[in-house]
């Protein structure tokens, strides 16, 4: 049975002039999820992308897996959602991306969002 993340956790990262923002934080359904990215994208305007990913009950004992790239390079989203499965944990974890004028390849970005991404979780789950 996953772990629901009980609260918030942020971090940023600076990569090559490009700031990661990530939040991870509780969702026991999909609205929620919508609701938190909703709030990080107006709360981070100046992003180019903003990826996300979830893990929430089904409400028949199953979890429901979502993820969006917002047309960055690299997968950022599965990179999330990995970071979820392997704490076993429900939840969201989103990370706006403002660009900083040098392009970091597909894997320096699906570096970039992983570092920002966990850090925000380990936040959420008290281990900072």
């Amino acid at each position: 049975m996953p772990t629901p993340l009980e609260r918030t956790g942020e971090a940023r990262l600076t990569e090559r002039r490009s700031r990661f923002l990530a939040l991870a934080f509780p969702a026991p359904d999909l609205e929620e999820v919508r609701r938190q990215v909703k709030a990080w994208k107006t709360r981070h305007r100046r992003s180019r992308h903003t990826c996300w990913a979830c893990r929430v009950p089904d409400g028949s004992g199953g979890v429901v897996e979502q993820m969006r790239d917002d047309g960055e390079v690299g997968h950022p989203g599965r990179v999330l959602l990995e970071l979820l499965r392997k704490h076993d944990l429900t939840g969201g974890v989103v990370v706006a991306r403002i660009f900083g004028g040098v392009k970091l390849g597909t894997g320096g970005v699906s570096r970039a969002f992983r570092e920002a991404g966990a850090e925000a979780v380990e936040r959420a789950m008290g281990r900072e």
